[in-house]
């Protein structure tokens, strides 16, 4: 039986149009498999950025924690000869901990190594420097992350470390209660009129003054509100919260300072009572109110510097 050129044609059209579909078919079925894949990779390397970023975000919070770890030592009564060692320890090991979960929980390779501890240009944060390198599957991350962390809110360590607990020094009320420990220490520094400083008080947390600039503490009402709020004060002078673990009075950082105050009926002179200059500098002032137990001791420098008269304002 012989099919003419019309059957040929029918024939061929639909030959032609059933390899079209199949090639359709084809380009169908390989598009869907890339576009899967390529949501695949796209979730992954989203997963990974998150990974990163949220290690990223976590060190400033990890970093505090090396350094209120290192402030609770010196509050257990042990020495801290080497406060950034001592901090990189503590984080390198908290590090490890939390690279652990990490690994368990994403199914990353994640190795961390502190590099460095620093100081700033503020008294109130420290640097920390670590490198990170990542890995799961093909995907890799090394890099070195910079975070700062905030000193603000902990524990003042200077105190303990410079008179250890064996003082008798106290902490309650939020404040630090130096009983009779500045006293013995003025004794034994053959420093004058020691008896100024029994029962003497200082803040205990870190927290940063908010009336900037310091003269106006002079202003009515702002020294008493310091005063009871406990504030703290940037000066070159004073110890950085890395030397004041170390138990150091003063440093060569851009550091802080904060009011040792007496409460006592005496007028003699005695230490100016800016704690670096009660464990360090040891120059006298005299009380700003010869007349108020709970009057600041201050030499004429320090008056200058925070607006302060011959009495208190307040």
């Amino acid at each position: 039986m012989k099919i003419d050129s019309k059957g040929n044609m029918l024939v061929g059209s639909v030959a032609i149009l059933i390899v079209s579909l199949l090639l359709i078919s084809i380009f169908i079925i390989t598009s869907i498999n890339y576009i899967e894949n390529g949501n695949i990779e796209l979730k992954s390397n989203n997963n990974f950025k998150y990974i990163i970023d949220d290690y990223s975000r976590n060190l400033e919070v990890l970093g505090r924690d090396a350094i209120a770890e290192a402030t609770q030592k010196v509050y257990n009564g042990l020495p801290v000869f080497n406060s950034k060692n001592q901090i990189k320890k503590n984080l390198n090991n908290i590090l490890k901990e939390n690279n652990k979960e990490l690994e368990k929980k994403y199914g990353v390779d994640i190795s961390s190594e502190v590099l460095s501890v620093e100081n700033t240009e503020t008294p109130w944060k420290i640097l920390f420097k670590v490198k990170l390198n990542v890995k799961k599957d093909d995907i890799k991350y090394s890099n070195t992350i910079e975070k700062n962390a905030s000193i603000e809110g902990l524990r003042d360590p200077l105190p303990l470390a410079k008179l250890t607990i064996a003082s008798g020094i106290l902490t309650y009320d939020n404040k630090i209660h130096y009983k009779n420990a500045i006293a013995g220490y003025m004794v034994l520094h053959h420093l004058k009129s020691p008896e100024s400083y029994i029962e003497a008080t200082a803040p205990l947390y870190i927290k940063k003054c908010p009336y900037d600039p310091y003269i106006h503490h002079g202003d009515p009402g702002v020294l008493k509100d310091c005063l009871d709020k406990g504030y703290f004060h940037e000066s070159a002078d004073g110890s950085c919260y890395l030397c004041r673990l170390e138990g150091k009075g003063k440093c060569p950082h851009y550091g802080m300072e904060v009011f040792i105050q007496t409460h006592t009926p005496l007028k003699n002179e005695s230490l100016s009572c800016s704690d670096h200059v009660v464990f360090s500098d040891h120059y006298n002032g005299e009380k700003i109110n010869p007349d108020d137990w709970n009057s600041l001791i201050l030499d004429s420098s320090h008056k200058k510097k925070y607006g302060l008269g011959s009495e208190e304002n307040g």
